[in-house]
């Protein structure tokens, strides 16, 4: 019986104390501000910005950060090309007007991503699920997603004949 004891409490201790919670959203930052600033080095680096809204508390959320955290192709394509802001949304926070500037990106559910042009114009919003695969994210998918909204993609010069 004792060592019984001893397994629960093993468990129970695993399971709450000593787990970490994996914050990759800021639910005091000012996103607006973080915008703002992502926007002002995207445009210096010819770059767009690429927001992910969702929360701490949304698992899909978090796989697609670490999805992306733990693939060097897509982190290095990721961070190349895009000025990055996690903007945290959550039922203390909802972002009201940030949400209503977007256009509601929250109607595909989270994550939801959000591509801004290097003056912070809106060109694109992308409902992850599209990304998805059996129960996690699609390398390919999510790669070209990337590319099709990078600088250079939408960069007309990038078609002219030279």
């Amino acid at each position: 019986m004792r060592y019984l004891t001893i397994i629960v409490l093993l468990v129970v201790l695993a399971t709450t104390g000593f787990s970490q919670k994996v914050q990759v959203y800021n639910p005091n930052a000012n996103a607006q501000a973080e915008i703002k600033k992502a926007v002002s080095k995207a445009a210096l680096e010819h770059k767009h910005v690429f927001l992910q809204i969702g929360g701490n508390w949304c698992p899909w959320c978090i796989k697609f950060h670490n999805f992306v955290n733990d693939n060097s192709e897509l982190k290095t394509y990721l961070e190349a090309n895009y000025e990055v802001v996690k903007v945290s949304y959550d039922t203390k926070n909802r972002q009201e007007e940030l949400m209503e500037k977007l256009d509601f990106p929250q109607r595909f559910g989270f994550p939801v991503f959000v591509i801004l042009d290097e003056n912070g114009n809106r060109i694109h919003t992308q409902n992850s699920a599209f990304l998805e695969k059996d129960k996690g994210y699609d390398k390919k998918r999510v790669l070209q997603f990337f590319k099709n909204w990078s600088f250079a993609a939408t960069n007309p010069d990038t078609y002219k004949k030279r």
